[in-house]
C-alpha cells in the first residue's frame, strides 16, 4: 500500500537548450552547448504559476529528491521526508522542481557527457563551471517551464550556495530563499579538505590525466579516499563516538589499515558505494565550484551583494556542523541585517554534523512549513 504522504512513482525528465551556434555562456567567458538538464517535478503548477519551489542539491546529490522510480525501488529520493502531501514542501500546495546541476553526472551535461566536437566524453575538455553557471542553467529550465517567479529556492550545503546565488543574481524572480547549513564563501579549512580530496583522485594512476573513460578504467581508489575524507567532515565527533566509539572488529589476522576499527569499515563502505554512483572528474569540477564561490569577490562585500536582493530569507545552521559552521550562517544573516532585509535565523540543535539537513528534524521541518506560509508571490 502506497504511503499517502509519498509522491509515489516519479520520472526523470530532460531539457536541452543552447544548441550551437547559440551556446550557453559561462561566467569565465567560455561557451558550452548543447546543454541538457535532468530534472524531476512533484505536485501541480497552479493556474497563475505562483506556487513553484526549486530545490537545489548538494555536491553528490541529483534531481531525484523525492519518491521512487519503480515499484522495486528500495531507496526514495534524497529529501523524501521533506517533499510530499502534508510534508513541509507540501505537494498539495506547491509545485516542486529539482534538477541535476550543470557539470553533474546524473543526467545533466558534465565531464562524462559526449563532446559533440569529438564524439568522446568531455573529460577534462569540459569547461570550468561555477555556482553561478549552475543557477543560470536552472534559470533556463525555469523559463522552459513557463515560470516567471519562484515562490522559493531551498537547499543545503552547495544547494544553499545556489539558493544565495539565486537571490543575488535574480532578485525579481524569487520570493523566498532558504539557505541551510551553507556559506557565502567557504572557509579555508573547507577548501583544504577539498584540495586533499582532489589530490587523492589525480594521484591515482588509473586517473590517466582525466582520460580514464576512454581507457576503460576509473580511478576508484582515489575517488573512494576522497569520499571517505569528505564523509568525515559531514559527521560530528559526537555522532561518530555514539555510533562507533573505538570499537574494533576481527580482521582474521590479516593486515588491514582500515577495517580493524568499525569506523574504518564504515568509511570504506561509503567510499566503495560512492564510486558506483559518481564520476571522478565530476567530483573535481564540482568541488572547485564550491571552493571558488565567493559573493564578496564579485560585489565587493556581502552587504553589497545582498543589497540587490528582494527576497525573504530563512537561514538555518546546526550546532554540530563544523564544516559549514554557524559562524558562516551568521555572516550571511549579519550582512542581510545591515541592508535591512527580511531575514529569520535559527541554529538548530543536532548531533549529526553537516549531514543534519539530510535527516528528519522537527524544528527544521516546522520552520520551513511556517516560512513558506508567509510568502506571497
Amino acid at each position: 500500500m502506497q504511503d499517502k504522504h509519498s509522491v509515489g512513482l516519479v520520472k526523470t525528465e530532460y531539457y536541452t537548450f543552447a544548441d550551437p551556434p547559440e551556446k550557453f555562456r559561462l561566467e569565465n567567458g567560455g561557451k558550452l552547448g548543447p546543454v541538457t538538464l535532468a530534472y524531476e517535478t512533484y505536485g501541480r503548477l497552479n493556474r497563475n504559476k505562483s506556487n513553484a519551489i526549486l530545490i537545489t542539491h548538494a555536491l553528490s546529490g541529483d534531481a531525484h529528491v523525492a519518491g521512487i522510480h519503480s515499484a522495486e525501488d528500495k531507496k526514495p529520493g534524497w529529501w523524501d521526508f521533506m517533499i510530499g502531501p502534508g510534508k513541509p514542501f507540501d505537494t498539495k500546495k506547491y509545485f516542486i522542481i529539482c534538477s541535476n546541476v550543470i557539470g553533474g553526472c546524473k543526467g545533466s551535461t558534465g565531464p562524462t557527457s559526449v563532446n559533440p566536437e569529438t564524439g568522446n566524453p568531455y573529460n577534462l575538455d569540459f569547461p570550468e563551471i561555477s555556482i553561478g553557471d549552475m543557477v543560470n542553467a536552472q534559470c533556463h529550465l525555469i523559463d522552459h517551464l513557463g515560470i516567471g517567479r519562484l515562490l522559493a529556492v531551498a537547499g543545503g550545503s552547495m544547494g544553499g550556495q545556489q539558493a544565495l546565488q539565486w537571490a543575488v543574481a535574480y532578485p525579481d524572480r524569487v520570493a523566498g530563499v532558504i539557505p541551510i547549513a551553507t556559506t557565502a564563501r567557504l572557509n579555508v579549512q573547507g577548501i583544504a579538505f577539498d584540495v586533499v580530496g582532489r589530490q587523492a583522485i589525480t594521484g591515482d594512476p588509473k586517473w590517466k590525466n582525466g582520460d580514464y573513460l576512454n581507457r576503460g578504467t576509473i580511478p576508484s581508489d582515489g575517488l573512494a579516499v576522497a569520499r571517505m575524507l569528505a564523509h568525515i567532515t559531514y559527521l560530528s565527533e559526537d555522532s561518530m563516538r555514539k555510533k562507533f566509539g573505538r570499537k574494533r572488529q576481527e580482521t582474521n589476522g590479516e593486515a588491514d589499515s582500515v577495517a580493524d576499527f568499525e569506523v574504518g569499515s564504515y568509511l570504506r563502505y561509503q567510499g566503495e558505494s560512492f564510486i558506483r554512483r559518481f564520476d571522478a572528474n565530476t567530483y573535481l569540477y564540482i568541488t572547485k565550484a564550491i571552493d571558488h564561490f565567493d559573493l564578496t569577490e564579485e560585489y565587493g562585500s556581502l552587504e553589497a551583494a545582498f543589497g540587490l536582493t528582494k527576497s525573504k530569507f530563512l537561514v538555518m545552521s546546526f550546532t554540530s556542523d563544523w564544516l559549514f559552521n554557524t559562524a558562516q550562517s551568521k555572516e550571511i544573516v549579519q550582512a542581510l541585517n545591515v541592508g535591512h532585509k527580511d531575514v529569520s535565523f535559527c541554529e538548530i540543535t543536532s548531533s549529526y554534523g553537516h549531514d543534519a539537513f539530510l535527516l528528519p528534524n522537527p524544528v527544521m521541518e516546522r520552520l520551513i512549513t511556517g516560512f513558506l506560509r508567509t510568502l506571497r508571490n
